[in-house]
């Protein structure tokens, strides 16, 4: 058991490990899968909004770490742009994977396997100027108040941390069509969090490809904009720009079209909503 499981009560860290397990085993469908394209021609740039690069600015010479980074396909657009680059994930099975796909690109990224509540002391008490997470990792945390203190700990004085997630708009719409689903835009989940924990069967996941083999549950957590702003902000982190956008990386409705940056949004005749969103905090 790892020291920050041992806060949590059984049935969170039983879950946890459910959660872990089911990365590993999700870990093969997704590095054959077209939705990751991992092959050497693949982009990794492509995984970021405009807007994002923006916001982070240059980042030469930065020590960068993604937190829960799964095959490590948006680490690898850190290192690229001249990033001292770490990346994080829960499951051995990623960061194996993560580890090979950076060696095929000539990168030299450190990848740490850890829960997110033991970062400080798996990275061995590493600070950093800038730390990178989301797209649908938050969801998988128990407890938003340990990992905004995790998170402070783990920034330099002046260092920021960029979220850039699904908005919980789109998952109250659900983040993958379900049976019969047609263009209608359909309140099928909850915006707001609080309710515990939500068990998935994943034995197929978000991406293309065959059906998990092996663990298939997994566990996830609602957390409103609220949540993760309150949580920040009581780890002593200040909030410096929120944007929600209209963008998602991939073509969730029929009738999604493309932007300039190869992301996809609902057509104009369609409402105007928040799919993701972007925060950027620091000391």
């Amino acid at each position: 058991m790892t020291e920050a499981a041992k806060q949590f009560d059984p049935s969170l860290r039983q879950m946890m490990e459910a959660n872990e397990a089911n990365w590993d085993a999700r870990t093969p469908v997704h590095l054959a899968s077209q939705f990751y394209d991992v092959g050497q021609a693949a982009d990794p740039a492509r995984w970021f909004a405009a807007f994002e690069w923006e916001d982070l600015g240059d980042l030469t010479g930065s020590d960068v770490l993604h937190l829960q980074c799964h095959l490590g396909t948006e680490t690898i657009a850190f290192a690229q742009r001249g990033a001292r680059t770490a990346g994080l994930d829960i499951s051995g099975a990623s960061v194996a994977a993560a580890k090979d796909l950076a060696a095929a690109a000539g990168l030299d990224i450190d990848y740490v396997q850890a829960n997110v509540y033991d970062a400080s002391a798996a990275l061995g008490g590493r600070r950093f100027d800038l730390i990178y997470t989301g797209k649908g990792a938050l969801c998988y945390l128990p407890d938003l108040d340990s990992w905004a203190e995790t998170i402070s700990r783990l920034l330099r004085p002046g260092g920021r941390l960029y979220i850039v997630e699904f908005h919980p708009l789109l998952n109250a719409l659900g983040p993958k069509p379900a049976p019969g689903d047609g263009p209608e835009l359909l309140l099928r989940h909850d915006y707001l969090g609080n309710r515990g924990a939500v068990r998935r069967d994943s034995t197929y996941t978000y991406t293309d490809g065959e059906a998990v083999q092996g663990a298939t549950e997994s566990f996830e957590w609602m957390h409103g904009l609220d949540e993760v702003i309150n949580a920040l902000i009581s780890a002593g982190l200040r909030i410096a720009k929120l944007r929600e956008s209209d963008e998602l990386p991939w073509p969730r409705w029929p009738g999604m079209t493309p932007t300039p940056g190869g992301w996809w949004r609902l057509p104009d005749t369609a409402p105007r909503i928040p799919l993701l969103y972007a925060l950027l905090a620091g000391h």
